[in-house]
């Protein structure tokens, strides 16, 4: 297996983060580490994270940052220490574990397919799947996936999933080279910059990147995005969408 890092972005998580379920997947993946990032939170969370990291040394790591950032550059931040420290595929998950880590194996299954670079969890309700999402939620995400997917010019069914694996290579060195110009949306600005590129560094194919169903996904009380974050998500759609066709200009 690869070697495999984890970034999970924490802010204010001392009283909720479980460790449980992350020291349990890197006792059975033994190429699998976590990078837990603390994103100046006010509380103990950087203390916490240190005696997580401690109990799985090598396995486990904090990243100490200040001020607060916002989950937008904890996790770009992550990522590119991951790379730096010599990761093969690096990825995120949100701290309140509402994608389970185990799941990690199905996105990790899709990456060993021929050609694939991107595998990004999505929640959809099926039989025999234990997607546990509120209604409000659901057809918020889908009036959301809609503007993504024509911003993208790809059809997307979920950006936001908080689950998403990618190889390393000099196309997502290049998208994580510079700061996420939104905080709220970042997960598309992401998938942009890699569907778009740079003059220095090409895109990714389309069919580079694909979506895996999750098996088991709910909803997590105290989760930081409430229906306000939410509606300043879809406001910083305008944000990426200028963003990204400037860089699509720069492309020609």
């Amino acid at each position: 297996m690869p070697r495999l890092t984890v970034v999970v972005p924490c802010y204010n998580e001392a009283e909720r983060l479980d460790a449980g379920p992350l020291a349990a997947y890197v006792d059975t993946h033994p190429d699998a580490s976590f990078l837990l990032v603390n994103d100046g939170s006010t509380d103990a969370t950087g203390e916490a994270l240190e005696s997580i990291a401690a109990q799985r040394p090598g396995r486990i790591a904090a990243l100490q940052l200040a001020p607060n950032r916002g989950k937008a550059e904890a996790v770009r931040e992550g990522l590119r220490a991951a790379l730096a420290a010599g990761a093969e595929i690096v990825g995120f998950l949100d701290a309140d574990l509402s994608t389970p880590p185990a799941e990690i194996d199905d996105l990790l299954a899709a990456l060993a397919r021929p050609g694939v670079q991107v595998a990004i969890g999505a929640r959809i309700g099926m039989l025999g799947y234990d997607i546990d999402r509120s209604a409000v939620r659901h057809y918020l995400g889908r009036v959301f996936a809609t503007a993504a997917s024509l911003i993208l010019r790809a059809r997307v069914y979920d950006t936001q999933c908080g689950a998403k694996l990618f190889r390393a290579n000099p196309a997502l060195a290049e998208a994580l080279a510079t700061p996420f110009r939104s905080r709220w949306a970042f997960d598309v600005e992401f998938l942009g910059r890699l569907l778009i590129g740079t003059p220095a560094v090409g895109p990714l194919p389309l069919n580079a990147i694909v979506e895996v169903p999750l098996a088991v996904w709910h909803d997590v009380k105290g989760s930081k995005l409430g229906i306000g974050g939410m509606a300043k998500t879809v406001s910083d759609l305008a944000l990426v969408a200028n963003d990204l066709a400037s860089r699509r200009r720069a492309m020609r």
